[in-house]
């Protein structure tokens, strides 16, 4: 008896969590719960790692202004949810996983690419390293704040326009990547990458051609 009242009581009180704004198991009203607390949900995450901040009403809508703003291509945008996990002993997100969590990102705008070079079958080629595809030579990482759950990150790419007097390595060229914390409106990390073009038919760097390159180049934007 004493059990079956302590229950109810419970879910009283967490009822009362799920209406009430300023709570962490808030859910907005017209939206639906994740199934598990590091659910993948859109629609949750980024309405539950911002809760603290109210004033803006959609700050999916503001990261990915801050992002084009910089001049991240869009159709890199990619949505890193923090789960619990993620933390490390000194109580924020372990700062290895940042280079997972751009790996992400990256994986998604070169599908783009492979995408506008030749449709999906391009695409799925280059993720199963098949013909020209590419790797990654090297990546550096600055951070800016820490990062503790719950949040989510949203991930963005570009390339870095080539010199004037052109590359003397078609093969190779850098690229940048930004995170931005959902939950604390701010860029929260940076990447720095060398990617190169890779021929895994002859097992060795290439140049993947003129229209490789302009469709990537034609992602880039001035500094």
């Amino acid at each position: 008896m004493h059990w079956s009242l302590m229950v109810f009581v419970n879910t009283q009180e967490l009822q009362a969590a799920f209406r009430d704004p300023k709570s962490p198991y808030y859910i907005p009203p017209g939206t639906q719960g994740p199934e598990a607390e590091d659910s993948p949900s859109h629609t949750y995450g980024f309405r539950a790692a911002a809760l603290h901040n109210t004033s803006s009403p959609d700050p999916f809508i503001k990261a990915k202004e801050a992002l084009r703003k910089e001049g991240f291509d869009p159709l890199s945008f990619w949505a890193q949810p923090i789960v619990w996990g993620d933390h490390d002993a000194f109580q924020h997100v372990n700062n290895v996983r940042y280079v997972r969590f751009f790996e992400s990102a990256r994986i998604k705008w070169m599908t783009s690419l492979g995408n506008e070079l030749g449709g999906l079958e391009k695409a799925q080629s280059m993720l199963k390293a098949q013909g020209i595809s590419l790797i990654i030579k090297s990546i550096e990482v600055k951070f800016r704040r820490p990062v503790t759950y719950p949040d989510t990150l949203l991930i963005g790419y570009k390339p870095v326009p080539p010199p004037p007097e052109g590359s003397p390595d078609n093969a190779t060229f850098e690229v940048k990547a930004s995170a931005y914390s959902i939950a604390q409106e701010a860029f929260v990390a940076h990447s720095k990458e060398a990617l190169v073009w890779y021929d895994y038919d002859s097992l060795r760097k290439c140049d993947p051609g003129d229209q490789a390159r302009a469709v990537v180049f034609a992602r880039a934007k001035a500094e």
